[in-house]
């Protein structure tokens, strides 16, 4: 693979297809889906096949899936296969109580024969690639090994290779943490370069800064950075980390430092998802209103506190980006 490679992490209620296609446009290497319940998937539940809507501008992208059961796992990814991604992922890291509490996502770190059992059945089931993303383990018992011992995830990713898995990433908190603290990307790095490992490692935790980015990819050596809740109202957030690491390419054009051009790309983004939800004005609204009030472009300013508010009710197109040009008007050049 080449060198520096940018992922947009899977994200439920995020990595739609309208923001899949701005993080591609803006320079991320690989995109994911939604994660898709294996089991709803084998049902034919409509909200969650519609999460295989993919389109080949997206390429490569990877679809990832979840459950507790190898059959059912293999079941979905036969499913998943004839969609034809270019990847089909498999979540062994969601920490979130109705998936790692049932025994699906995270939860599989409590019972790793099963995680690899789930692994090397999907593997051996479908002719794609399959890849896989984990945690550092299921709490701090996992990151502190007996004397002479390897880590929990070093061991782990050593197995999920042994699987056929073609790519791992890892997420560097355990799922007690789930998003608190800071991701211990020193165990990132073990897994990395233990000597045994032949697969790609893909770092995923933190990452909000290009300069950081580089300083992780020289330090750890991963062969790839997953961008998760920083690319929250800012999918050119992958433009600015590629341009710092690639200075002598020629630039991928970002809106960062200009807020007009920043507030047209959060307002294409709602144009898209209202699209994506069908045409539903006030669905889509909702559905792309956690990026624009988490987006860099709107943090810090003065006396801002009545104008978010109005901007998380308006519930239309039109009071939407009236209020954005206000912002502009307003803030833009300050």
């Amino acid at each position: 693979m080449a060198k520096h490679q940018l992922y947009l992490a899977p994200m439920e209620d995020v990595t739609d297809p309208a923001f899949r296609h701005l993080c591609k446009r803006y320079g991320a290497d690989r995109v994911y889906t939604e994660f898709v319940n294996a089991d709803a998937l084998t049902r034919d539940i409509e909200s969650t096949t519609r999460k295989l809507r993919i389109h080949d501008t997206e390429r490569p992208v990877a679809i990832q899936i979840y459950g507790r059961e190898p059959q059912s796992m293999v079941d979905a990814a036969k499913i998943v296969e004839q969609v034809q991604p270019d990847f089909i992922d498999i979540n062994f890291g969601c920490p979130v109580k109705k998936v790692a509490g049932k025994g699906a996502g995270a939860g599989l770190l409590r019972d790793v024969p099963k995680m690899l059992s789930i692994a090397k059945a999907v593997v051996d089931a479908v002719r794609i690639p399959v890849t896989a993303k984990t945690r550092l383990g299921w709490d701090d018992n996992d990151l502190h090994p007996a004397p002479g011992k390897t880590p929990f995830i070093v061991d782990l990713a050593e197995a999920l290779q042994d699987c056929g898995i073609t790519e791992l990433a890892i997420h560097g908190r355990t799922r007690a943490q789930m998003y608190r603290g800071e991701a211990d990307w020193t165990l990132i790095g073990q897994g990395k370069n233990n000597p045994r490992m032949h697969i790609p490692i893909i770092g995923n935790g933190d990452i909000t800064s290009p300069q950081q980015a580089k300083d992780y990819f020289d330090r750890y050596g991963v062969d790839a950075i997953m961008v998760g809740r920083a690319t929250f109202g800012c999918p050119w957030i992958f433009a600015d980390i590629k341009n710092h690491l690639f200075p002598d390419m020629p630039p991928i054009p970002s809106p960062t430092g200009n807020m007009a051009a920043c507030v047209e790309v959060l307002k294409e983004h709602v144009l898209r998802a209202i699209e994506w939800c069908g045409n539903d004005e006030r669905k889509g609204i909702v559905h792309s209103r956690r990026h624009f009030a988490a987006s860099p472009v709107f943090k810090g300013l003065t006396d801002f506190k009545q104008t978010r508010i109005a901007l998380l009710r308006a519930d239309t197109k039109d009071e939407v980006f009236t209020i954005m040009d206000e912002i502009v008007n307003k803030w833009g050049n300050s």
